[in-house]
């Protein structure tokens, strides 16, 4: 693991990049930090963790301070989607659970929501918050985005919150996606995007790529890669500056009816 840490980022293979990201985000899970609360490679830290939740625009009140201080999101995709009563929501990179949580008060008892993470410690907060808060609509399962243990087209939406720009293959991760959701499924995603070109030592930086910021696309990439993997009528339809070659996007997309 020290090895692949001290290694450029363009050298790293993608199952390195991936446990340097399982090791990080273990640290978060069981720590009281967010990893946004950390600073790494002369960035300044945006902060994480309950703040940024509440500043987000997240109703909190009476939540576990263990459901948020692991959060580092970078929007509130549940807030901007059209989640109904009784759908089946899947949350790509559900961390301690926040985001699933939310989404399970849209969908009622007869809805479900099922949270994916690849970092065992994570699941295991995110199924302790379950029990505390009491909630039974929601099940989180370990795995992969690249390859997710879900059915095909067993889905009616997706969400993700700063997530995907952690994997390495963007593009089979929106595939995945696409692989799960009904026809006529939609997506709804806050992800951090590129508004400049970053400094070469940022780019081959593993803990920038960890916090979410070197393995970030330009925005057209971003929304293109999305087409690629089959989705249609991509749109953003929010946006929000926070360092200045750094933007989170609000982005919504479908899966085509058949």
């Amino acid at each position: 693991m020290s090895r692949s840490k001290a290694k450029n980022v363009s050298k790293m293979t993608d199952k390195e990049i991936k446990e340097a990201v399982k090791a990080t985000y273990a640290k978060v899970a069981t720590s009281s930090k967010s990893c946004c609360d950390t600073v790494c490679c002369d960035i300044p830290s945006v902060g994480g963790g309950t703040a940024l939740a509440k500043m987000l625009g997240y109703e909190i009140k009476g939540m576990p301070k263990s459901v948020t201080e692991s959060f580092s999101g970078r929007g509130n995709p549940v807030a901007l989607s059209d989640i109904r009563k009784g759908e089946t929501v899947l949350d790509l990179g559900s961390g301690a659970g926040l985001d699933v949580f939310m989404a399970a008060r849209k969908v009622g008892d007869r809805g479900k929501v099922i949270g994916v993470d690849m970092t065992p410690e994570m699941i295991k907060k995110a199924k302790m918050n379950a029990d505390k808060l009491g909630v039974k609509n929601a099940e989180f399962k370990l795995g992969d985005l690249e390859n997710l243990p879900i059915e095909d087209e067993s889905i009616d939406v997706i969400i993700s919150n700063c997530v995907i720009n952690l994997t390495p293959n963007k593009y089979k991760a929106f595939r995945e996606a696409y692989r799960v959701l009904r026809p006529g499924g939609r997506m709804f995603i806050s992800d951090v995007v590129l508004e400049g070109k970053l400094p070469r030592k940022v780019q081959q930086s593993i803990k920038a790529y960890t916090a979410c910021v070197s393995g970030a696309l330009e925005e057209e990439k971003y929304t293109q890669t999305i087409k690629d993997a089959g989705f249609v009528d991509v749109e953003i339809i929010g946006k929000a500056k926070f360092l200045r070659y750094l933007a989170s996007d609000k982005i919504r997309a479908y899966k085509p009816t058949k």
